[in-house]
């Protein structure tokens, strides 16, 4: 079937026809509250946080000079092609829990529910592993403010930093949205600030002064193109963040593939920005070794109080990024637990606010302790962790349910299907194998390479799906399978009853 132009498909949402099953989620007791700016605004903040400004050195450490900005570029690339496969899914499945509900309708055909029970089992480690890169890089540059810290306060910062954000989540929907868009504008704001202050100070031969072998297409090249775009698939995560709150986002046909693509594409020209910025006020070879290198950058331009001010800003920032992944990633188990697929008591809702405390709860707790972690050790293990049950489950997913369902309605379909999905797919493979060679970099035991961990990880998580399914749920393998279309047999309402 031929691509459909999202405009075209706005101007479909408008008269009235919305798609099925966008309404009716309102009926568990979430509010369609989300519009377009607001959901551009918690993709781009969880995008953001403190990623850059912390991953810039890691970036150009593994390329080697300035042409690191390859890494950021590459990292877009794999974002919106991966973007592209979330925009359909998320346009045509608009409920609690993303990848959940998409690996659910479109496997349960020969595996039953083990396909969204694995990701489920993964989603509730890998979600909080990325938040605590967060808190992880947001204490190191409360380093700058706060130098000579022992081990134990920093530990304990960790700990009291997912604390508050715990209690900032705590509440309804609706003040989440305005405190969203608060927090956007201060991410813009510390971002904005770096930016400006380096190019005050841009010195070209810094930015552009590449080594001889820079563009070499040698092995060694290669390397850092797998271990930068490790890097910058990472600071691009986030991109997906409205799909997750799709059951709380208005008129989510519209909104979901514009969030997705309109932060993919603004965070694009903010790195770009950031990175050439940066290398043109402080060398490179500088840059490599930096933990703080934002705070450098403004200290070389505009001295140590303008530095300190802004590094506040960054530290908010920060805060921001972990904020909205939570806010997200909370809603995962919850669906999954309201449908009988992980533990129960992860499907209630506040009683009060309306949004899934148990799980909020279980994650922020798993977010303090994996925050005291190795940085590079966390970004290289999640990354394989998210390839090999997310990225390319989604792939498998997108190909079966436009085979399976092709009566969905779908607002969105991807452009020029199935090359994207192919582009995404070669993209998270080259991904998934350079996590494990980045196991010599961080020199890991040959057990803890995050490529074998990951592997390890889903194939516990099927083992525990077996004793699940004998002894709780009774179901396939171990007994019939639950076929149930849940997108195709709900019936079409108005979206104005969202």
């Amino acid at each position: 079937m031929s691509s459909s132009s999202l405009n075209e498909e706005a101007k479909g949402d408008s008269t009235g026809t919305a798609q099925r099953g966008a309404a009716d989620r309102t009926n568990v007791g979430f509010v369609r509250s989300v519009n377009l700016r607001t959901a551009v605004a918690i993709n781009m903040t969880q995008m953001c946080g403190i990623g850059p400004f912390i991953t810039i050195p890691l970036m150009v450490a593994a390329f080697g000079g300035p042409q690191a900005i390859l890494g950021w570029i590459a990292g877009a690339l794999l974002a919106l092609a991966d973007g592209l496969i979330w925009a359909e899914l998320g346009a045509a499945m608009p409920g609690a829990g993303g990848t959940y509900i998409y690996l659910r309708e479109a496997f349960q055909y020969r595996t039953g529910r083990l396909m969204p029970f694995i990701f489920t089992w993964t989603a509730v480690l890998f979600i909080p592993l990325i938040m605590s890169t967060g808190i992880n890089g947001l204490v190191s540059y409360l380093g700058y403010l706060w130098p000579n810290m022992t081990w134990w306060q920093i530990d304990l910062v960790s700990f009291a930093l997912t604390g508050v954000v715990l209690f900032a989540l705590y509440r309804r929907i609706e003040s989440i949205g305005i405190l969203s868009n608060v927090l956007f504008v201060i991410m813009l704001i510390s971002i904005g600030t770096v930016i400006v202050a380096s190019f005050t100070h841009f010195n070209p031969t810094l930015a552009f002064s590449y080594p001889s072998n820079a563009f070499t297409l040698d092995s060694h090249f290669f390397g850092g193109l797998g271990a930068g775009l490790i890097i910058g698939i990472y600071d691009y995560l986030g991109y997906n963040t409205t799909a997750y709150m799709g059951a709380e986002v208005r008129n989510p046909g519209r909104v979901v593939p514009w969030s997705i693509m309109i932060s993919i594409f603004g965070m694009m020209l903010l790195y770009l920005a950031l990175n050439i910025g940066v290398m043109g006020v402080v060398p490179w070879q500088v840059v490599a070794k930096s933990n703080s290198v934002a705070s450098l950058v403004l200290e070389t331009a505009w001295g140590k109080g303008i530095s300190s001010v802004v590094t506040v800003l960054i530290l908010i920032t920060a805060f921001a990024s972990v904020f909205a992944g939570l806010l997200g990633g909370s809603r995962v188990p919850y669906n999954a637990a309201r449908d009988g697929v992980f533990l129960r008591q992860f499907g209630k809702l506040h009683p009060r606010y309306h949004f899934p405390h148990v799980a909020l709860i279980v994650m922020c707790i798993i977010t303090a302790v994996a925050s005291i972690l190795p940085l590079g050790t966390i970004i290289a293990i999640l990354t394989a962790v998210i390839v090999i049950v997310q990225a390319l489950g989604q792939v498998a997913a997108l190909t079966v349910l436009r085979r399976r369902q092709p009566d969905l309605k779908r607002p969105y379909r991807m452009w020029l299907y199935p090359l994207f999905s192919i582009l995404a797919l070669i993209g998270w493979v080259y991904v998934f194998v350079s996590s494990g060679l980045s196991g010599t970099q961080f020199i890991l035991p040959i057990w803890t390479n995050p490529m074998l961990m990951a592997v390890a990880w889903t194939v516990l998580g099927i083992i525990a799906y077996l004793f699940w399914a004998r002894f709780v749920e009774h179901t396939w393998p171990f007994g019939p399978k639950e076929i149930k279309e849940e997108y195709l047999e709900r019936p079409v309402e108005s979206e104005a009853s969202a």
